[in-house]
C-alpha cells in the first residue's frame, strides 16, 4: 500500500504557506532576476563606475509574494533569501539584507491591505513600485552612512532607483497574470 505524503507546509494566519512549491516559485522567479542583475544591472554599475547596481531581483520576491501571499515573517523569509543571492553581485556586501527584508515585509503588507475589490488589479504594480521605491532608499541612505558623499550617492543613485522601481512595477504587473494562470493559482 503506497502512501502519499503532502508537502510540508508553514501555514500562515491570513493562508499564505511557504512550502516547497512557493521555494521553488521562488527560486525560478530569482534565478531570472539575478540574470538581468547580472547583465543590465552589471552594465549600469560599469557605465556609473560601480556606484549604481540596480537589483531586479526585488521584482523577483514582489512575484513571489503576490502569488504565494505569506504572512509577515514568512515575507521577511522571503527577503532575506533574496538578498543571500544577491550577494552574489553586490558592490555593497551586507546592505540588502536590511533593504530586502524591510521591502519584502512591505510588500506582503500592501499585498496584504489590497488584494480585494477593484484595488487588486493594480496591486501588483503599486506594490512592486513602493517596495522598490522603499528598498532603494534604504539601501541608498546605509550606503551614504557608510562611506558620505551624501549629495553625490543621492544625485546618482536616485533616478536609478526611480527607474528600477518603474521597471519592476512594469515587469510585475505584466508577470503576474500568467504566473498565477501557469500555476493554476488565483489572481
Amino acid at each position: 500500500m503506497s502512501q502519499t505524503t503532502q508537502p510540508r507546509t508553514i501555514a500562515s494566519t491570513d493562508g499564505g504557506k511557504l512550502d516547497i512549491r512557493a521555494l521553488v516559485l521562488l527560486a525560478i522567479l530569482l534565478a531570472a532576476g539575478f540574470i538581468l542583475n547580472f547583465t543590465v544591472g552589471k552594465a549600469i554599475s560599469s557605465i556609473s563606475g560601480g556606484l549604481i547596481s540596480p537589483e531586479f531581483i526585488i521584482s523577483a520576491f514582489c512575484l513571489t509574494i503576490l502569488v504565494v501571499r505569506p504572512n509577515i515573517p514568512q515575507a521577511l523569509v522571503i527577503g532575506l533569501i533574496s538578498a543571500a543571492v544577491i550577494q552574489i553581485t553586490t558592490t555593497s556586501p551586507f546592505v540588502d539584507f536590511a533593504a530586502e527584508g524591510i521591502a519584502a515585509m512591505l510588500m506582503a503588507a500592501i499585498v496584504q491591505a489590497g488584494m480585494q475589490g477593484k484595488a487588486k488589479k493594480f496591486v501588483p504594480a503599486l506594490g512592486a513600485l513602493v517596495t522598490t521605491v522603499v528598498s532603494g532608499l534604504i539601501f541608498m541612505v546605509i550606503k551614504i552612512a557608510m562611506i558620505g558623499a551624501a549629495q553625490e550617492l543621492v544625485a546618482a543613485m536616485l533616478p536609478v532607483v526611480i527607474l528600477t522601481a518603474v521597471f519592476n512595477a512594469i515587469l510585475v504587473q505584466a508577470l503576474y497574470l500568467p504566473i498565477c494562470k501557469a500555476l493554476k493559482v488565483e489572481a
